[in-house]
């Protein structure tokens, strides 16, 4: 074990035991995140519950807006990615993310603004509320209760949904969608129905349940995930707009709760340049010089790293809507890159979409990579809640 003086402890090496240990996984989770992320689907039911008293109908008295800005960083600007692939490419307006202070310079009357925060302070979202309520555009606030963004909210007469924040943000972000995608749909944007909803939150459960800390490695999805990337840098490629939004999102996790790397993005946007990471030091060259007989866990001194891809694959889910690439482009690539993968020597482990609807397809490939992230913390002797250099960044920075 490694104690730095900045408050980092951990090992640099996975210990695969421990993993099959929940005693000791417990000992190592003293904030409770794998409680918290399998909490998802009851963070669906409620919001879902909570929205529903925040009379979200008055957002159409006005009509349908300009456009949409969704204002919050970290996962409360996730929620706007998540909005923005479930509304689909038929969405009649523009959903843009803002992720500073402030709203963009064009925002008027016309225009509805969402701020998130899942603490109610964040500057990003107390900002946007502000600015919105001054240039008399709609408002509508998602975060903690009694917060400084629900005085923002109150001052406005603006919609305000009060999600209790129990954990980090990065392990609420069902907690903070929903709300999202319910004002959208007061708006006639999204089409997410109470049945979808609760289609998702029956995943968010069974996958919870699939990836319980009492199940051993060989049958728990998230267990095999998190030891197949220890030690490796993981590169995580979306097939389709959707599940670019959920490899976006484990890059996310793998770098606040196991402290990894990671290169992530949309499989059409790696093709025409990131593949090439498979040819690279990391990657073909490196993979060309290992012993095929050898044992993985004789590298030593990270003289051994290698590239680890995770390919995230939505699959589709209707033929007849109007997409940016036809279905058949996408598979064809998302198996173009395997085969390359497989040429040169790089590993790589596949999440395939499940579900009805496209938010519970979402829900289906973020599930499991979010609970690899805590076991691969855990794993290395990091407590995937406390995060030392947030904390310091956030200390140095308000100085």
């Amino acid at each position: 074990m490694i104690d730095g003086t900045a408050g980092v402890s951990g090992r640099r090496d996975a210990d695969e035991a421990l993993l099959d240990n929940p005693a000791a996984l417990a000992e190592h989770d003293p904030g409770d995140m794998l409680r918290h992320t399998a909490s998802a689907g009851a963070q669906v039911r409620e919001s879902a519950a909570l929205a529903a008293e925040a009379n979200l109908a008055v957002l159409a008295d006005d009509g349908r807006p300009r456009a949409v800005v969704i204002a919050g960083i970290g996962t409360a600007g996730r929620t706007g990615d998540v909005l923005a692939t479930v509304a689909g490419p038929r969405c009649p307006v523009p959903i843009i993310g803002h992720r500073s202070a402030g709203v963009p310079g064009w925002v008027g009357a016309a225009d509805v603004v969402i701020a998130v925060s899942a603490s109610g302070r964040s500057p990003e979202a107390l900002g946007a509320a502000e600015a919105a309520h001054r240039r008399g555009a709609r408002l509508v606030a998602v975060g903690a209760p009694d917060s400084q963004l629900q005085s923002v909210a109150e001052r406005a007469r603006a919609p305000f949904i009060p999600v209790p924040r129990r954990a980090p943000a990065r392990a609420s972000l069902w907690a903070l969608t929903v709300p999202v995608l319910l004002a959208a749909r007061s708006l006639g944007l999204v089409k997410v129905n109470e049945a979808d909803l609760a289609e998702t939150a029956a995943r968010l459960d069974a996958d919870a349940d699939r990836c319980r800390s009492a199940a051993e490695s060989f049958v728990n999805p998230a267990k095999s995930l998190a030891l197949g990337l220890a030690g490796s840098i993981p590169i995580v490629w979306g097939s389709s707009p959707l599940a670019t939004v959920a490899a976006r999102r484990f890059g996310d996790t793998l770098s606040a709760n196991a402290r990894y790397p990671v290169v992530t993005g949309a499989l059409g946007e790696a093709g025409r340049g990131r593949v090439g990471l498979l040819d690279g030091v990391f990657g073909g060259l490196a993979e060309g010089e290992r012993d095929i007989f050898a044992d993985p866990s004789d590298d030593d001194d990270g003289e051994g790293t290698r590239l680890r891809l995770v390919l995230l694959r939505d699959g589709g889910l209707n033929a007849e809507d109007d997409t940016d690439e036809p279905l058949a482009v996408e598979e064809r690539r998302a198996d173009a890159v395997q085969t390359l993968a497989e040429r040169r020597g790089v590993r790589c482990d596949v999440v395939t979409a499940e579900g009805g609807s496209a938010l519970e397809r979402l829900a289906s490939l973020i599930a499991v990579p979010d609970f690899a992230s805590i076991y691969l913390a855990l794993a290395h002797g990091l407590d995937p809640m406390a995060v030392p250099a947030i904390t310091e960044m956030k200390e140095l920075s308000n100085q």
